[in-house]
């Protein structure tokens, strides 16, 4: 039997793959390269994040449009009321808010109301006002009507809308001397908005220079302003409200009154924007960069507001911002008690204060309306407060 040994097959060729080469040159950071969207994100300066962050937050752009609206109104309210601010209607007092009609009797009008009827209750001797389907009264738009003085500068008539020739027009009702109540609360907004912007500006101001001084030079003149902030705190908000507005002189004018309602309400809010700058200062003031400007020479000044102070400003300002809802109320809850700012200056607090009887309310409910625009601001300045804190932080 013979041995028949196999011979083993060579293997198969494998089969000449392409070799690619690069012909670009070596880049070291290839796996650092970012993207357009990338190097957009990551080179965008820090406001500019805050932007992106706190546009996502829509209730806060909400608040601010609704808000920029509010205080782009004061700019013109003499043009937006119907009325002057001390038009009386003595034949239309208390007179029930109108009713908006666009189409009358099958006919399209445009926006118009019904004449009001005057009637007597022979029990109550009250004026009883129903309105009268056979006498439409188209609302004018752009028209002229009530003469009035524009920031007491400028004398003019020309209106955004008045009332029908030979009619009235009370969107919101009248007052018990027959003022208008919508004209009224437009010519309150620019007393009650403004006083918040003023008394958190001097607050602010206070603020930043006290807190940056207690925190920077830390020793006797940080005890000494914190125990001012605890001897403010330490008293009841409300009653030293009262007794400080009670403090102003009878004899004083509207003007004086307001800027000492704004200066007290800026006196007793600094300390908490105060303390957030105290704090601040004390842990900044150790980075090597503060030490660099001091050993360069700067001065305590220049390193508070060029170095330290920048650092956590969003911070502040979002602070700043949940302070105002807390004046426009005071001022609010001061007017309403009558210890605030008085007639002829007119605020939403003042036209609170006509609403105290809650006999007149339960009967002309309408008086109630300034409360409206006060809790519609309220709620805003909170909303664009929670959205700046959150973008005060974008790399949260």
């Amino acid at each position: 039997m013979t041995d028949q040994t196999s011979t083993p097959r060579p293997p198969a060729p494998r089969p000449k793959s392409e070799h690619f080469v690069n012909r670009e040159p070596w880049d070291p950071y290839v796996s650092e390269r970012l993207t357009a969207d990338q190097e957009r994100y990551y080179m965008a300066g820090q406001w500019k994040l805050m932007w992106w962050r706190f546009r996502r937050h829509k209730p806060a752009v909400v608040s601010l449009i609704f808000l920029v609206l509010m205080y782009a109104s004061t700019l013109f309210s003499e043009f937006i009321a119907p009325y002057d601010l001390q038009t009386r209607h003595s034949a239309y007092i208390f007179a029930p808010p109108q009713r908006v009609h666009w189409v009358h009797e099958g006919s399209f009008l445009g926006p118009f109301v019904y004449a009001l009827k005057t009637t007597r209750d022979p029990e109550t001797l009250q004026r009883v006002y129903t309105p009268d389907p056979t006498r439409p009264q188209p609302i004018r738009f752009f028209c002229l009507g009530d003469r009035y003085e524009y920031m007491d500068l400028i004398e003019g008539r020309f209106h955004l809308f008045c009332p029908p020739e030979g009619g009235q027009l009370f969107l919101l009702g009248t007052d018990r001397l027959g003022r208008d109540m919508f004209s009224r609360i437009v010519y309150a907004a620019r007393i009650s908005l403004t006083i918040g912007l003023i008394g958190i500006t001097l607050s602010f101001a206070l603020a930043l220079i006290l807190g940056g001084l207690a925190g920077y030079y830390g020793g006797w003149v940080d005890n000494v302003v914190q125990r001012v902030t605890e001897i403010i705190k330490s008293f009841p908000h409300l009653p030293l409200w009262l007794a400080l507005s009670a403090a102003l002189p009878v004899t004083w004018s509207p003007l004086l009154v307001y800027f000492g309602i704004t200066i007290i309400l800026a006196l007793l809010d600094w300390p908490g924007l105060g303390r957030a700058v105290r704090s601040k200062l004390l842990s900044l003031r150790e980075e090597d960069y503060a030490a660099a400007a001091q050993m360069m020479g700067a001065k305590p000044g220049r390193i508070i507001g060029r170095h330290l102070l920048p650092g956590f400003m969003s911070h502040l300002i979002a602070s700043a911002t949940l302070s105002i809802p807390s004046m426009i109320l005071a001022e609010t809850a001061l007017s309403f008690l009558g210890l605030g700012l008085r007639p002829p200056i007119t605020s939403w607090g003042v036209l609170l204060n006509e609403a105290t009887d809650i006999n007149v309310v339960a009967v002309n409910w309408w008086l109630m309306f300034p409360v409206v625009p006060v809790i519609l601001v309220i709620l805003a300045y909170q909303f664009l407060g929670d959205g700046m804190r959150d973008a005060a932080d974008p790399y949260a």
